[in-house]
């Protein structure tokens, strides 16, 4: 196989594999769809093996095209992480920075406290995942991960952030409308706001104890956003960080200590990256911002006393 556009016809192979047709490719990369067709077209015939198949759905891998899926799905982790590594040098707070978390935290938290690190640093530049999915920092599928659960893999530098706590909440108006529940069997008839196929959070399921069972959902939905975004809305009741809707005056939190839900923040990335400052500078800023965001505190005030990062070693 030649080597000069054997990284291109790659990148189109994973494309299509990923997302199941040459259209949906095409927009992936960023290119024509005749691009993305005459480059999977010129890896197979360099391969002499066909790797789709086409089918009413679109586009099916053969066995070829799973096996050599991983290596290639290897080969974009390790091409983005490079292109990363040398974004700036090493010792510069400066350069990309990737950082992987759920929807809520990454989506509503992270950017207030993001924000202030690049205000002292404008050269910082961010990439954040919004997915439940565990990336694996060992092999820099992200610099940066905040998850629910402590890392157990080795080679990490892990840090407890602190803890989150939940509760049920609606909109005022959405109570005055429909009453607010008085005991957790009242979420049967309440309008829940909860999940769609994937499965509850242990601690959230066992809070509910089955009251919504049998409930009469107002929305279902598998993205935390979506889900936040109905509450806010007035759409029914839903779960919500304490802290977070703190933030919107006219949620009003129901059943109280009946349902006291938590779970932990923690952050953690490799080892080998607190040597490089943008990665250390940007580690050491979203704990300090993540511990405020735990213990209850504004944001806000947390712009005035984060620390700056100027003397990450």
């Amino acid at each position: 196989m030649s080597t000069t556009s054997d990284w291109e016809n790659q990148r189109a192979f994973l494309a299509v594999l990923r997302e199941g047709s040459l259209s949906a490719a095409a927009r992936t990369l960023g290119v024509a769809q005749p691009t993305v067709r005459r480059r999977l077209e010129a890896l197979e015939r360099s391969l002499g093996q066909v790797l789709f198949t086409r089918s009413p759905s679109g586009l099916l891998p053969t066995n070829v095209a799973r096996e050599l899926g991983p290596h290639a799905d290897a080969m974009a982790t390790a091409a983005a992480a490079f292109i990363r590594a040398s974004s700036a040098k090493a010792s510069a707070v400066a350069g990309t920075v990737r950082i992987s978390a759920g929807e809520i935290v990454g989506g509503e938290v992270l950017p207030a406290i993001l924000a202030t690190l690049r205000e002292r640093h404008p050269g910082l530049r961010f990439e954040v995942e919004l997915s439940t999915q565990i990336r694996d920092l060992l092999r820099q599928e992200a610099d940066i991960a905040v998850r629910t659960v402590r890392p157990t893999q080795g080679a990490l530098l892990a840090k407890r952030a602190g803890t989150v706590k939940l509760g049920l909440f609606a909109t005022r108006s959405y109570l005055e409308r429909h009453g607010a529940p008085r005991v957790m069997a009242d979420l049967a008839n309440a309008g829940f706001i909860g999940r769609d196929r994937s499965a509850a959070d242990p601690g959230v399921r066992a809070a509910l104890a089955g009251a919504t069972a049998e409930a009469d959902f107002a929305l279902r939905s598998d993205s935390y956003l979506a889900r936040q975004t109905a509450i806010r809305a007035g759409i029914g009741v839903g779960i919500c960080h304490v802290t977070l809707a703190a933030r919107s005056p006219g949620l009003v939190r129901v059943l109280g200590a009946a349902f006291d839900v938590s779970h932990e923040i923690w952050l953690a990335m490799h080892e080998d990256l607190r040597r490089i400052r943008r990665v250390r500078a940007t580690f050491d800023h979203l704990v300090a911002g993540l511990t405020a965001y735990c213990a209850g505190g504004s944001l806000e005030k947390f712009r005035t006393r984060a620390p700056t990062g100027r003397n990450v070693p």
